[in-house]
């Protein structure tokens, strides 16, 4: 570090003597799902309110602390500040108030006052704000107590959603950036890569490679230049774990490419980052010009001979552009297509130089295990798949948001325990609802309730027909069709694919075009067979991983739920009528006048009822020709 710069433990305890001055701190989520949701107005709202009150309001912790000149006691000074992604995502707007660690849900500007009035003036919790599990009505104080908090391993997110991303400062005081100068200044390369190999940290980004193994092969390569990636291409329906904590905690990435840099022998880095994801691009921007201006990043790290600095590049939304070697070729400016392995990005890479390629999460793993040590960090997840895992749980699940779990957890503690049931068409708890769960997004597959015991890690997963992929996590009620599910993820890979090679350019389309055929009713036995062998021929045959595993979420439906799809192509019947062309109508009970019209137009004599009665369509005779739809003059079919 620069000699006019202060050291990192000159800034933690400045900072943490600094916070000592503020009788209050209020953390607004301001990750981008609160943002959408209105958090940003909430916070201008707040701090407009707390001055009126009378109260010293700071948006960022004053440098030596805070001045106590005015008639308001010391006490009484308050910092409002903002956070990335709080992980709460169904109950957000989150506002939380420390020190009582009040965690307020579903805020909305007009609640404002009533924080001040209530909390802030009077120490009391606005109780209609806590969160209140819709399982037995109970209220929760904060978060140490929500199940959904409580049952989770929090150590990558866990700064994500306390912090102020933007005030280096604060991440400094938590002990940031000192694994990288234990690195730069006590450890040697190699050291540094066979802590990281002893740790067995695999790779978060869906192929669970060993990172120090990847690391120990970029170090050995000789090179008078070598670079560090962090790959932030994430593309996946539904996830957004690297993108929250590219918001929330950016330096925690920083410093782990920083040590991945003094590990291979790299002096310069990219984060590659979608151009998508406007707010972490933003402060990702802003935590490199910090750490710059800190002398954290530059020349001569930490005083030493070592010199490491990272560009930012937004890529153009290319799903394929998450393959390292297609990611390399769009830094390059070239158009975003993979390549052929040998030679892998450690041999030759970007521009031609060793290249070391690891995700957002791997990154931000590392300056933990430098700092505790590779048996400290073993002590959690299984013994082949170390340490914890995001993923983003959605779908028809109570509690949706961004969680993080050991791995080894299993899939009925994450969906029943921290997800908080399974929920019906209505909205409702209903664990006998359960149908499905798609993990690892159009690179996984589908697991049934037989699967919700098994260990959710790298090996296991795959076993069972799925992967942990990015961490994509989608749980399905019985009132969902899984082909229309295949369906979705076939469509979203086939428009992805580069059309570099014909099985994934063409082969994807063929596969939509049966998955179609079968939801339209058009389909036989031999468009299943079809479908089959087509998918197993793009697996063997494409060049990179999204070809590969496109099928897998075909695959995986047609091995688990077989019925299912006979139904669609033998009986040409939807189980779940979520298939139009082959939905049978259905008489809403409210509407009907028991008019008789719709059974005197009916060709097949498939509606039955008395007059002034209710009627009923005979689903097994019903040829869904829509007549009856036409007929009724009170909208009662549909």
């Amino acid at each position: 570090m620069n000699n006019t710069m202060n050291t990192l433990q000159d800034i933690k305890q400045n900072f943490k003597q600094g916070l000592d001055n503020y009788g209050r701190r209020i953390i607004v989520c301001a990750g981008t799902g609160c943002v959408s949701s209105g958090s940003l107005d909430i916070h201008k709202k707040l701090q407009k309110k707390i001055e009126e009150n009378g109260y010293e309001v700071d948006l960022k912790l004053r440098k030596e602390g805070v001045e106590t000149d005015s008639e308001v006691e010391e006490n009484d000074n308050v910092i409002l500040s903002k956070s990335g992604c709080q992980g709460f995502c169904q109950m957000g707007p989150l506002v939380e108030i420390q020190p009582e660690g009040y965690l307020y849900t579903r805020v909305e500007v007009d609640d404002v006052d009533k924080i001040i009035e209530r909390t802030i003036k009077n120490d009391e919790p606005v109780e209609e704000l806590l969160f209140t599990s819709r399982a037995d009505g109970e209220k929760y104080k904060g978060r140490d107590e929500i199940p959904f908090y409580e049952l989770q391993s929090r150590s990558v997110l866990k700064k994500c959603g306390s912090i102020d991303p933007e005030d280096i400062r604060e991440y400094i005081s938590l002990n940031g950036y000192e694994a990288a100068e234990q690195a730069y200044t006590k450890m040697s390369p190699k050291e540094v890569c066979e802590v990281v190999e002893e740790a067995n940290l695999r790779g978060r980004g869906g192929g669970g490679f060993p990172a120090g193994v990847k690391w120990n092969l970029t170090r050995k390569e000789e090179g008078d230049k070598k670079y560090v990636i962090c790959n932030g291409d994430e593309g996946d329906p539904g996830a957004f774990m690297d993108r929250s904590v590219l918001e929330g905690t950016p330096h925690s990435v920083i410093e782990g490419m920083m040590i991945a840099a003094r590990a291979i022998g790299a002096d310069e880095g990219y984060i590659y980052v979608r151009m998508e994801y406007p707010l972490a691009v933003k402060r990702v921007r802003k935590a490199v010009e910090d750490a710059r201006e800190m002398g954290l990043l530059g020349e001569n790290i930490f005083g030493t001979e070592h010199s490491f600095d990272i560009n930012i590049m937004e890529g153009a939304g290319a799903f394929v552009c998450g393959e390292e070697t297609a990611l390399m070729n769009s830094v390059e400016g070239k158009r975003g297509m993979p390549e052929p392995k040998p030679p892998y990005p450690a041999q030759q890479g970007l521009f031609g130089k060793p290249t070391n390629i690891n995700n957002v999460e791997t990154l931000a793993t590392v300056p933990m295990i430098i700092e505790q040590g590779a048996e400290k960090y073993k002590e959690i997840g299984t013994e082949d798949s170390p340490g914890t895992k995001t993923f983003a749980l959605t779908g028809h699940v109570v509690n949706t948001g961004l969680i993080e779990v050991p791995l080894g957890t299993t899939l009925r503690e994450i969906i029943f325990d921290i997800g908080g049931g399974v929920t019906d068409a209505k909205g409702n708890i209903d664990n006998d609802n359960f149908k499905a769960v798609q993990i690892g997004g159009p690179s996984g597959g589908c697991l049934t309730r037989k699967h919700l015991d098994i260990p959710v890690d790298f090996d296991s997963l795959i076993e069972a027909g799925a992967m942990v992929g990015s961490g994509g996590l989608v749980v399905m009620n019985q009132d969902t069709c899984m082909i229309q599910v295949a369906k979705f993820f076939m469509k979203f890979t086939q428009e992805e694919s580069c059309g570099k090679c014909v099985l994934c350019r063409e082969g994807t389309k063929q596969m939509l075009n049966l998955l179609n055929k079968i939801t339209e009713g058009k389909a036989d036995q031999n468009t299943l067979t079809k479908l089959e062998k087509l998918g197993q021929a793009v697996k063997k045959g494409s060049l990179c991983g999204l070809g590969k595993t496109a099928p897998n979420p075909v695959l995986s439906t047609m091995d688990l739920f077989e019925e299912e799809y006979r139904a669609h192509v033998e009986d040409n019947t939807c189980p779940v009528n979520e298939c139009d062309a082959l939905s049978v109508p259905e008489i809403d009970p409210e509407e009907c006048k028991g008019c008789t019209i719709c059974a005197k137009e009916c060709p097949v004599d498939a509606i039955e009822g008395e007059p002034q009665e209710v009627h009923r369509i005979i689903a097994e005779d019903c040829i869904n020709c829509g007549t009856c739809i036409e007929a009724c003059k009170f909208n009662a079919i549909s």
